[in-house]
């Protein structure tokens, strides 16, 4: 059976494995000896994750404080990670094999924070100089490979983070893909497989109701197919999944439809309570929190075996409050 693991720490008692660029931490490591220590992410997200810190940089010995380097587009359109006052001097190899050395460690990973605008370590929109003339179309010669190789790992820029919606995506990728871990700590089957997909329909079907079609359809033949190949498909199509954001008409389809597993148990005035809570987050007078809290108020009178064991309900610790501003 999969295990329940909806709070920050797993059975053994550990937090959350993430990695996160070492300077977000207060690590002195970056070019001028400085860092960017995020308070955001070494204050409430330390409360649950266990961070592990890895510069590219100063791992491939360009020492500190160092000269700094940037992203240039060479002639055949490859990019590459060149000093600046010396654009002979190339890094691209050695920052690509940085993660190759650390591979190991980063499959053990359940996310990532990286640090934006770095020529290593930026995810996305990070300036590619083309002749004299920058452009923020590139991504980091690290964070490129480590996207790469680990295309299901949930990434993301400290920058990013202040947005409600990517914050709260990100988080909750994290905690699918340790659920996800724990699944085969635990000893993978094709009943537990299907059970831990039957467990996040509901918040599969917020992100894209089609492909959550498609990933049943996938599974349908785990049990006459080669399981860890299903299972490594299946996970690549979750995380994809759920890379995209939820909407707000997303998320009134799915309350709605939890709702119908009320419809036998609700006096008339509290299910009138109800489709009006749901339709004041629809037009966005109260946030996601307010009917999932009233759903969950009915349910805990009304008990429903299916609803306790969606993780819809409960996809991370309240205590992050994310849903209060989606």
């Amino acid at each position: 059976m999969e295990p329940d693991v909806n709070e920050a720490e797993d059975a053994s008692g550990a937090k959350i494995p993430v990695g996160v660029s070492s300077c977000l931490l207060g690590d002195q490591v970056r070019y001028d000896g400085g860092h960017k220590r995020h308070s955001y992410i070494t204050g409430t997200l330390g409360k649950y994750f266990e961070f592990r810190p890895f510069c590219p940089e100063v791992e491939i010995g360009l020492g500190i404080p160092r000269k700094p380097v940037r992203l240039v587009c060479a002639e055949r359109g490859e990019i590459r990670c060149v000093q600046i006052d010396d654009p002979a001097v190339d890094h691209t190899r050695a920052l690509r094999e940085s993660l190759a050395r650390r591979r190991d460690w980063a499959a053990g990973l359940c996310g990532y924070i990286l640090k934006k605008d770095s020529p290593s370590c930026g995810m996305e929109r990070v300036r590619v100089w083309r002749g004299e003339t920058p452009a923020r179309d590139g991504s980091g010669i690290f964070a490129d490979a480590l996207m790469r190789e680990f295309p299901w790992l949930p990434v993301e820029e400290e920058g990013r983070l202040g947005d409600s919606v990517l914050r709260e995506n990100f988080i909750q990728r994290v905690f699918v893909l340790r659920r996800w871990f724990a699944l085969f700590e635990a000893g993978l089957s094709a009943a537990s497989l299907t059970r831990f997909h039957a467990r996040h329909k509901l918040i599969v079907m917020s992100h894209d109701q089609a492909q959550y079609l498609a990933l049943g359809r996938l599974l349908a033949d785990a049990g006459k197919s080669d399981l860890e190949q299903v299972a490594g498909e299946y996970l690549r199509g979750l995380m994809a999944v759920l890379k995209i954001s939820a909407t707000r008409g997303k998320h009134v389809n799915v309350l709605q439809h939890i709702m119908g597993y009320l419809k036998k148990s609700l006096a008339a005035d509290d299910r009138r309570e109800l489709v009006r809570t749901i339709e004041d987050y629809r037009l966005g007078l109260v946030p996601l929190i307010v009917p999932i809290t009233l759903l969950n108020h009915f349910f805990r009178k009304h008990p429903h075996p299916y609803i306790a064991e969606s993780w819809y309900m409960k996809p991370y610790p309240a205590e992050l409050i994310l849903r209060n501003q989606l």
